[in-house]
């Protein structure tokens, strides 16, 4: 499979709460509701929509994106009610010799704390590893952004340092902190889980 194939047929993916699906037009104004408020956006490198207009261009620019087989998100669904609450994609995704991708993601403030992003992180990593064979995930965070550094670590993935003054966004340069897992540590922590559910059994 190459990359563009991959955006082109985004596959559903599921958790217990969530559905990890391709955008549609129809999510427009949940997409407006959470990309306009400022807090969602704090640590993010784009801005808070200021109009509904502003939203609809980049819902188009991802429905294009996924026709032209270019880097695009799944939109991250909550099953009990159908409402899309956020965004979460693999960035920068090499899927020859090479074997890794990034994740990014980004959370409708109303459902923070509730671990619904660790439970979408967990679920597109375990696609990553076992259906597209990567050999290692990264995700990076704004140093002052706790909760996300707090979601990598609970997927399990590993502190690798601080990118100083990384990236200028909104004016300012900003420290970044990197995070990733590697195939075998997959294993690893997948193995664990594996055996803790039969002995609970």
């Amino acid at each position: 499979m190459t990359t563009t194939e991959f955006y082109r047929h985004l596959p559903v993916l599921k958790t217990e709460r969530l559905v990890l699906r391709p955008l549609r037009a129809s999510d427009l104004d949940d997409l407006f509701e959470y990309t306009q408020d400022e807090e969602t956006a704090r640590y993010v490198t784009w801005n808070a929509n200021q109009t509904i207009e502003q939203a609809e261009q980049f819902l188009n620019y991802v429905l294009s994106n996924y026709e032209q087989g270019n880097e695009a998100p799944w939109a991250i669904v909550w099953k009990e009610t159908g409402k899309m609450i956020g965004t979460i994609d693999f960035i920068h995704l090499l899927l020859d010799d090479n074997k890794q991708a990034e994740l990014g993601y980004a959370l409708s403030r109303e459902f923070w704390g509730k671990g619904i992003v660790t439970e979408a992180v967990a679920r597109v990593m375990a696609y990553g590893f076992e259906e597209l064979k990567l050999e290692r995930i990264q995700a990076r965070c704004m140093e002052p952004n706790i909760g996300s550094a707090r979601v990598m670590e609970k997927v399990g993935m590993t502190y690798e340092g601080t990118l100083r003054r990384l990236i200028f966004i909104k004016g300012a340069f900003h420290d970044v902190k990197m995070y990733a897992m590697l195939r075998d540590e997959y294993a690893a922590v997948t193995q664990k889980k594996e055996a803790n559910t039969k002995q609970h059994q």
